[in-house]
């Protein structure tokens, strides 16, 4: 499949059919799921597949979305984009990444393919706080211009929405910074990013041995600070034994939901500590992880409606043999979202491709339920069901065309990027060719 053409159009339809924007055209097929909450169990497997679809788009959104045969002569567009044989899909929506840093940690898996953890690592002065380091020596404009090249890697990979957290300056300061660095890319870039304070990443060096000084700088100034400011939708926490327990990952969620923030939780990653228990308890958007979590914890997210994040690449990453219970998930009515968790120690990856393959390959899920948990599942864990994650009527039009024969190609071909051209928001913005 070559290079796809957008042509103008204009000129060349008549003025009584409907003015559209963009015409999607040409395209072999569109699997979408449909509708605006999260689905799990049975309807987490469920798809629309049109052969031969065409998609109309004006002002940003879906116009009109279905085969060929219906659609045929019915808009004037302004630009038709011939998709030649393409697959069609949502734009990805990856709900769980640290993509604010500078420098990055080759050492540190060097260090684990020769046997040590995760922990020992950290307990060393590595991971987290290593990229603490980077982060706190690094200006705006550095990171700035970091987060940018990394966007685009995600955009060439058919992610069009990303959640950005923070977490690698923990001092007011610097997660400052860093919000303030998402907030200016996501003016900038067409990647549509959603930011997360992620003060509650570890402990400071400088509070190692006070931590209970760090929560309540956390719980009475960091956390007030970052509410007032408007540049955090979320907070998040890392709930395990090394770092922030129970008690005060409450503690601080509660004043962070007090506060008027959106809630996600790092959650039985590493250890069985019950966080999936603290996150349906607070009635949080998202518990990411979920390696150890409990079947109560299951049973207890689904009834609170937490969508679960899940991260297939991770434990791969960190050479943990334990692998997040997937179907015992979906059996129990969950909704799960599949992220990469793309950060600079425990995934360096952008590709959500990949994290499908994996998905599949370790957590059992059908291609259905990948595309779903990458699409609709996650765009609802962020609270943007109502317009992103499907291609329907009246969404925010974030598309992505592979070259691709089929949807069922999605999980089984793995190792090559796909992607031939991406759609956000209505306007081809990969390659970098607009209209």
């Amino acid at each position: 499949m070559g290079l796809r053409a957008i042509c103008e159009a204009r000129d060349l339809v008549p003025a009584a059919r409907e003015p559209c924007d963009l015409l999607i055209r040409g395209a072999s097929q569109l699997a979408t799921p449909l509708g605006s909450s999260p689905r799990g169990g049975q309807a987490l497997a469920e798809v629309r597949v049109v052969e031969n679809p065409q998609v109309a788009i004006r002002d940003g959104k879906v116009l009109a979305v279905g085969p060929a045969n219906e659609l045929e002569g019915r808009f004037a567009a302004a630009h038709v984009y011939e998709a030649e044989g393409c697959l069609l899909l949502p734009g990805f929506v990856d709900s769980h990444t640290h993509p604010v840093f500078l420098g990055t940690r080759e050492e540190e898996f060097e260090l684990r393919t020769r046997g040590a953890s995760y922990v020992e690592i950290a307990a060393q002065g590595g991971g987290i706080l290593s990229s603490v380091r980077g982060v706190r020596s690094a200006s705006k404009e550095q990171l700035l211009a970091a987060l940018a090249t990394r966007l685009e890697r995600f955009l060439a990979h058919g992610t069009t929405t990303v959640e950005a957290k923070t977490g690698y300056g923990l001092t007011m300061e610097d997660e400052r910074k860093c919000l303030e660095v998402i907030a200016e890319a996501d003016r900038h870039h067409p990647v549509e990013l959603v930011p997360t304070f992620l003060g509650a990443h570890d402990f400071p060096p400088e509070y190692r041995d006070r931590r209970d000084a760090y929560v309540q700088l956390l719980e009475e100034e960091m956390l007030p600070e970052v509410a007032e400011s408007g540049l955090a939708r979320f907070c998040d926490i890392f709930t395990e034994s090394h770092v922030f327990g129970i008690e005060d990952s409450r503690r601080l969620m509660l004043r962070a939901k007090e506060l008027g923030l959106g809630l996600r939780l790092h959650v039985d990653q590493l250890t069985p500590l019950g966080g999936a228990e603290l996150a349906a308890e607070l009635g949080a958007s998202s518990a990411d992880h979920l390696e150890f979590v409990s079947q109560a914890g299951i049973e207890a997210m689904a009834g609170a409606g937490v969508v679960p994040v899940l991260c297939p690449l991770v434990p791969l990453y960190l050479r943990v043999d334990q692998e997040v219970p997937a179907r015992r998930m979906i059996a129990a009515g969950l909704a799960p979202a599949l992220a990469t968790d793309f950060n600079p120690g425990s995934c360096y990856t952008q590709s959500l491709h990949e994290v499908l393959t994996w998905g599949a390959l370790r957590l059992r899920m059908t291609v259905e339920e990948c595309l779903v948990a990458a699409t609709l599942n996650a765009a609802c864990s962020l609270g943007l069901g109502a317009t992103h994650g499907s291609v329907e009527v009246g969404k925010q039009a974030d598309l992505q065309l592979l070259d691709l024969p089929s949807y069922r190609h999605l999980c089984y071909e793995f190792g090559r990027n796909p992607v031939v051209a991406v759609v956000k928001a209505g306007r081809l913005v990969w390659p970098a060719v607009h209209p």
